[in-house]
């Protein structure tokens, strides 16, 4: 890898299983010396779950945990101090196991549209069914991840830091299929230049570092996060479609790396390394792109997040990203 790349060839894609922050912190730095990520570890319960973190990281906005999810309050109570003291502890244990590293680092937090699909108004409906609850989130998180990378910056200092936004729910967003509180209807569906306008506003606190959007649902808008202006796009590769291909060829070719999710996120049996990129090398060829371009736009990733895997298949999964991105660079045709 150029010493000097904002990538490396395969790193996590969030999410451990189990609850001791050392020990995910070591997988994570351990598996990917060259691309490391933050872990969460979503079995300590709520705060520890992806929504709750980045709840905790928002300004001036507050949530706390109700029967029926994430409500948006107007004081910090037990539920934020929680999501906050196992950040850090999350990221002591990072700081421990990067003493000296210099070159990528991944840390990952809720996109404001998933976010803004997930978190309750006082009146239970999502704050997607209100615009100026979608503009305050999206200006809240905006903050919080400014701060957030200059405190994990200030601990690493040699860190190239890389943000993913996790927008799991974009797709569901953008064609109106966010269920309201009954769930008898849905919420309407948002405009695309709004989605996009927002994305922009929120990856613009990174400066000219890199932004990923990361999404493990079908149908992800390739083409809009590419105007959006992020610098990747993360994705299971099991879920591509035909009518993707196009877009993926565009994006390769207009500079946007791939984050690929080529192992599955879940205990299952594995191919050998070749095998699990053998998807990518075809696609490749269908397109008509440069063999030699694959390993400057392609890094390798589990399909999504390992929270529900053993730790073991973890372990085997995150080492498995690494041999494949070796048989990627080595045969790339």
């Amino acid at each position: 890898m150029n010493a000097l790349s904002p990538y490396g060839p395969a790193t996590g894609v969030g999410s451990l299983p189990g609850g001791d922050a050392r020990e995910a912190a070591r997988t994570a730095t351990g598996s990917f010396e060259d691309f490391p990520f933050l872990p969460e570890l979503p079995a300590r319960g709520p705060g520890a779950d992806m929504i709750g973190r980045t709840a905790g990281m928002l300004v001036e906005l507050y949530a706390r945990v109700e029967p029926s999810g994430w409500r948006i309050g107007d004081h910090p109570g037990r539920d934020t101090k929680r999501a906050r003291s196992w950040l850090g502890e999350d990221l002591d244990a990072l700081e421990e196991f990067t003493q000296d590293y210099a070159g990528p680092l991944k840390v990952q937090a809720v996109g404001p549209w998933t976010l803004a699909a997930a978190l309750e108004l006082r009146n239970g409906e999502a704050a997607l069914s209100d615009p100026g609850a979608c503009r305050d989130l999206a200006a809240s998180l905006a903050e919080g991840l400014r701060l957030h990378l200059a405190e994990v910056q200030r601990r690493i200092p040699g860190a190239r830091l890389v943000i993913q936004l996790d927008e799991p729910s974009l797709t569901a967003v953008l064609t109106g299929r966010v269920r309201t509180a009954s769930g008898y209807r849905t919420h309407r569906a948002v405009d695309r230049q709004l989605v996009e306008a927002t994305l922009r506003e929120v990856a613009g606190v990174h400066g000219d570092g890199p932004v990923v959007v990361h999404s493990c649902a079908p149908d992800v808008p390739f083409a809009l996060l590419r105007r959006a202006g992020v610098a990747g796009i993360s994705f299971d590769f099991s879920l591509l479609t035909e009518r993707d291909e196009e877009a993926i060829g565009e994006a390769v070719e207009g500079g946007t790396r791939l984050f690929a999710g080529v192992v599955p996120g879940t205990d299952s049996a594995l191919s050998d390394p070749a095998g699990s990129v053998m998807g990518v090398r075809t696609l490749w060829r269908r397109l008509g792109l440069q063999p030699g371009l694959l390993t400057e736009a392609v890094t390798l990733t589990p399909a999504c997040g390992l929270a529900g895997a053993s730790p073991a298949y973890a372990r085997k999964a995150l080492a498995h990203c690494v041999r494949a991105a070796r048989s990627l660079a080595d045969n790339p045709e």
